[in-house]
C-alpha cells in the first residue's frame, strides 16, 4: 500500500461517526499484526468490531464502510503474507519531534497489538516459553505500572536493554512478530530450510515510512 493509500485510510477512520471511537492507522497496523499471529485464522466477525470502535460497538445503520473495509483487508493481505513468508515488512509507525523517545513513536502501533491479543486470546494461552522474550519485545515499551500479573514477562523486560532509536524499535517489533510466528504459525517442513527467527531489511534496517503522522481521532 502506498502513503496515499495509508491517508486514504486515515480519512476513513477519521469519517466514522462519534461516538464511535476508531484506531488510527498506526494502531490498526499492530492490531492486525496481533490477529494474525493467532494460532488458529480469526475470522473477521470477530476482529472487526474494534478497528471502528475501540468498545466494539456496531456501525450506525446507513454508514457505507465498504471502501474502508477494503484498504483494511489489503493490508491484512499485505501482512499476511509478511509473516507466512517470514518476510521483512515496514510498520505503519510515524517518526515524532527528533528528541522524542522510540517507545513514545510506537506506542500506538503496541497499543493495537496488545488490543488484538486480548480480543483474540488464543496466542497468549499458548503454554510456549518461546513466547516470553518477542512478547517482552513488544511490551517494554508500555509503562511495567500497566503490566499487572505479568511477572515473568516483567523480568525478562529488565533484562533488556531499550531501542537507541525509532529504527532499532522499529525493527525489534517486526524480529518479535517474527519469533511470535514461529511458536504459533510454524513454517511448513518443506519451507523449514527457509531462515525464520529474524528477517534481513529489504530497505535500512527498520527505516520508518516517511516523517509525518496521519490526523486522527485518539
Amino acid at each position: 500500500m502506498t502513503d496515499a493509500d495509508v491517508e486514504r485510510l486515515q480519512r476513513l477512520l477519521d469519517s466514522v461517526p462519534e461516538p464511535l471511537a476508531p484506531l488510527d492507522v498506526m494502531a490498526l497496523d499492530g492490531y492486525l499484526c496481533g490477529v494474525l499471529l493467532q494460532p488458529q485464522t480469526v475470522p473477521p466477525t470477530q476482529w472487526r468490531p474494534l478497528v471502528t470502535d475501540v468498545e466494539g460497538r456496531p456501525l450506525p445503520a446507513g454508514f457505507d464502510a465498504a471502501p474502508l473495509w477494503a484498504l483494511v483487508m489489503r493490508r491484512h493481505a499485505e501482512l499476511a503474507h509478511a509473516i507466512a513468508e517470514r518476510d521483512w515488512f515496514d510498520p505503519w509507525i510515524f517518526a515524532l519531534e527528533d528528541d522524542a523517545p522510540p517507545s513514545e513513536a510506537v506506542l500506538p502501533w503496541v497499543a493495537g497489538f496488545a488490543a488484538a491479543l486480548d480480543r483474540c486470546p488464543a496466542l497468549t494461552a499458548l503454554d510456549d516459553p518461546a513466547l516470553v522474550e518477542p512478547l517482552a519485545l513488544v511490551y517494554l515499551h508500555f509503562d511495567p505500572a500497566d503490566l499487572e500479573d505479568a511477572d515473568e514477562l516483567l523480568r525478562v523486560i529488565e533484562t533488556l536493554e531499550p531501542p537507541e532509536d525509532l529504527a532499532e524499535a522499529v525493527q525489534d517489533l517486526v524480529r518479535a512478530v517474527m519469533l511470535l510466528a514461529d511458536v504459533s504459525r510454524p513454517l511448513e517442513p518443506r519451507a523449514a530450510t527457509k531462515p525464520a527467527s529474524a528477517p534481513r531489511p529489504k530497505s535500512p534496517a527498520g527505516r520508518p515510512p516517511a516523517p509525518r503522522r496521519p490526523g486522527g481521532r485518539r
